[in-house]
């Protein structure tokens, strides 16, 4: 079976939100692409000391000034579609509050006819969790786990009841439930963080960061999975950042996902050998415009699925 594709859509400063996203997810539909994705940023610190993943002194790098809210995105993006999956790739949870996510993740499915996937992540922007405000940053494994059990909770039959260390729920009627149950996705990459997936959520949403790294980290859930005894197969979705050019990336130093068309494609199909059932190429970072990206967009959809993806 063919490898599922999805796209990533446009939420960076050199889109019009309101214009770019609809016409993109509209385009990217049409070409046959089965899913849309968003990311999470919520805001560009100026200080380094901080940096890019904790790093001290490492910058942000300029796509992340100003991205637009994801839940906001996929509405967008909902209106202007019919079929496609929605997903988060990925939200950080724990800078929201835990009810309030559910319920918008539940009215989003309600109102696409079931086509949400929930991809979340811890973060690590000690910035953005100051900013939200919802709990300090050394908290953020309780608070997913919190909000994992209270989507659980939410999405599930009436009357709705809850206690946790953030959220208590008495015995309520929580409405729009979603169409159906909306798939949860972890990002997890320490071993906390996996034991977390395998008990309690849907599936895997990896970074492609090299297909050996890749195959590695699989093996490591799958054994893990067994170890703890799960049933369910785990559901896979991996991202791939893509630097796209026109011309080929031809350095010693090319990563994963550098360079034209056709080096982007034979990454792609390299990540696929590993089995992941879909792959998300997020390309907006590295065109200039919405009209640039479908473009892209097309010729990488129509190049993957002739090499076999």
């Amino acid at each position: 079976m063919a490898t599922r594709l999805g796209l990533g859509l446009p939420q960076n400063q050199q889109y019009d939100i309101g214009r770019d996203v609809p016409d993109v997810a509209r385009a990217a539909e049409e070409m046959g692409y089965d899913s849309l994705w968003v990311y999470e940023r919520a805001l560009f610190p100026e200080s380094t000391a901080q940096g890019l993943y904790g790093v001290e002194g490492r910058p942000w790098p300029e796509s992340y000034r100003g991205v637009a809210h994801p839940l906001v995105t996929l509405a967008l993006a909902l209106t202007a579609t019919h079929r496609v999956r929605l997903g988060t790739s990925v939200l950080v949870a724990p800078l929201h509050g835990p009810f309030q996510l559910a319920k918008a993740l539940a009215s989003l499915d309600a109102a696409s006819d079931g086509r949400i996937v929930a991809g979340l992540g811890t973060g690590w922007s000690l910035d953005e969790y100051a900013a939200a405000g919802v709990r300090p940053f050394e908290e953020r494994g309780r608070v997913m786990d919190e909000i994992i059990d209270v989507c659980r909770a939410v999405w599930g039959p009436d009357p709705v009841s809850y206690e946790g260390r953030l959220t208590t729920i008495s015995s309520a009627v929580v409405a729009p439930k979603p169409a159906r149950p909306i798939p949860i996705l972890l990002a997890a990459t320490n071993s906390t963080a996996q034991r977390r997936l395998v008990d309690k959520a849907d599936g895997w949403i990896p970074v492609g960061l090299g297909a050996e790294r890749l195959a590695a980290q699989w093996r490591v859930l799958q054994d893990l999975a067994a170890e703890m005894g799960r049933v369910e197969p785990l559901q896979t979705v991996m991202r791939a950042n893509a630097a796209y050019s026109a011309k080929a990336y031809d350095g010693p130093d090319r990563g994963p996902f550098q360079g034209n068309v056709d080096q982007i494609v034979e990454d792609l199909a390299a990540h696929a050998e590993v089995g992941v059932e879909e792959i998300l190429i997020d390309v907006q970072g590295s065109v200039r415009d919405a009209q640039e990206l479908k473009d892209v967009a097309a010729k990488l959809y129509t190049t993957a699925r002739a090499a076999g993806i």
